[in-house]
């Protein structure tokens, strides 16, 4: 009985610091819901500006964000639309067609070999997009421009919570 209790309370504790006991982080757009077609003012048909983004739930002790945006359906392997790494806590949107990004955020490279924002472009078919946002317990001391591995790497040890949001998009022909 009092194993158990210890073994309790030894978990409430753990939980506590990593920042839990709070609601799960949720990501969202008012561009389009999960699941949902994202708008061709997103995509490299049309306009190919960044779609407003927004979060909540992230955990107290949350020291930044990490922001990946990819597409697991390209033919040749995931393809890499947007890296943001280093955003600040108290930062909970992303305006659309951002221009300016928070102060300390910084970008890698994404696989159109760029540090900016690279809308769904899909050659084949109807892709699923991941925007798959990190909350950390720290900043991350890396460069700009490192690449999604790097940066995979980088935040492993550091994840306190994640969420993601799924939108899908098919080319016109």
């Amino acid at each position: 009985m009092r194993r158990t209790l210890l073994l309790q309370l030894s978990v409430v504790l753990w939980l506590l610091l990593k920042g839990g006991f709070c609601m799960a982080m949720e990501i969202y757009s008012n561009a389009f819901t999960e699941g949902e077609l994202i708008p061709k003012k997103f995509t490299c048909d049309a306009e190919d500006i960044s779609p407003q983004l927004s979060w909540q739930g992230a955990p107290t002790n949350t020291k930044v964000f990490v922001l990946i945006f990819d597409d697991p359906d390209a033919p040749m392997g995931t393809w890499d639309h947007c890296l943001l790494y280093n955003i600040p806590a108290h930062v909970t949107e992303l305006a659309e067609n951002i221009q300016t990004l928070p102060a300390g955020t910084l970008e890698g490279l994404n696989s159109f070999g760029k540090r900016t924002y690279g809308g769904p472009c899909p050659p084949d078919k109807i892709h699923r997009y991941y925007f798959k946002l990190y909350a950390l317990d720290r900043p991350l001391e890396l460069s700009p421009g490192i690449s999604k591995k790097e940066l995979e790497q980088a935040i492993q040890p550091h994840i306190l919570a994640e969420a993601v949001l799924m939108g899908r998009y098919d080319r016109p022909r």
